[in-house]
């Protein structure tokens, strides 16, 4: 990105403005950078954790996998996902808070004696599968912030700091030497003049 530019003071106050921030800036902008990476990561290893844990329940209900054809699957059901926002280095990310089921009442007389185990398996592997795909949302929404952080970090120091020191330098040595030849040319002028009161002399 070439900065546009004029070789005037005022266009080099503009350019001195603009570095100073994106100076004062870039330092947040690596430490939003770092701790959105490191949640990332978090948020990874949250999701494989789920992962192995749901691989865990499933082994219990492959055990029981003989009697899952007797099983009423209207017993169970997931009324409500209860989810809130937390604020994570600037990112709204959503947060489980509790996973509301429906029972459906049965007598324990008139089903099998494995039915309420039953229950509980599905409602854990159920609360399982959902927070891990809260956590699989929130590890994308963190990421993609993550992104975009490092793209701006890229462009600030790579691209438009210099950019700027590079315009500032170019105006400053302009500035300079016209300074200079203005100030030879007063010279050459002066000496002129002396010059010619001598002659009239």
């Amino acid at each position: 990105m070439a900065v546009k530019f004029q070789y005037n003071k005022t266009s080099l106050q503009n350019l001195d403005k603009q570095l100073k921030v994106r100076q004062r800036t870039l330092p947040t902008l690596k430490n939003k950078e770092s701790a959105l990476r490191s949640e990332v990561k978090r948020a990874k290893d949250m999701v494989s954790e789920l992962d192995n844990k749901f691989m865990e329940e499933m082994g219990r209900y492959n055990g029981m996998v003989r009697l899952w054809g007797e099983f009423d699957q209207s017993l169970l059901r997931v009324d409500n996902v209860v989810l809130s926002v937390k604020k994570i280095a600037g990112v709204m990310t959503p947060v489980l808070d509790e996973v509301e089921f429906g029972v459906e009442p049965f007598h324990a007389f008139s089903r099998p004696l494995w039915f309420a185990d039953g229950i509980a398996i599905l409602r854990s592997l159920a609360e399982i599968a959902i927070n891990r795909e809260v956590y699989a949302r929130k590890m994308e929404l963190l990421d993609h912030s993550r992104k975009k952080t490092t793209q701006k970090v890229n462009l600030y120091e790579k691209v438009q700091i210099p950019g700027f020191e590079d315009a500032i330098r170019k105006i400053k040595r302009f500035l300079e030497d016209e300074d200079n030849l203005s100030k030879s040319a007063q010279k050459i002028v002066k000496t002129r003049q002396e010059k010619e009161r001598e002659v009239e002399q």
